[in-house]
């Protein structure tokens, strides 16, 4: 098992750096077989939080992991599920 995370706070306003950082970690976790990632947009507006989810239900990456779900007590953050 294991978890990976992903912070982008640093790059928030850099389109295509974000989805290059996603599909990075996303491809890190599947190489590595980790199950978990944590994706931390940040609170902000939400707008980040929204490209993120935006960007993991397109159909090529949603068939990568098993599942999402958002943190119920901390807005800023996603977590991504892989089954192996």
């Amino acid at each position: 098992m294991g978890r990976l995370v992903l912070d982008l706070h640093e790059i928030y306003n850099k389109g295509a750096l974000i989805d290059k950082a996603l599909i990075e970690i996303i491809n890190e976790a599947l190489d590595k077989r980790i199950s978990e990632i944590v994706i931390i947009p940040g609170k902000g507006s939400g707008q980040l939080k929204k490209k993120v989810i935006r960007f993991l239900e397109k159909p090529e990456i949603k068939k990568l992991y098993h599942r999402i779900d958002k943190d119920s007590k901390n807005f800023g953050k996603i977590y991504v599920y892989f089954k192996f």
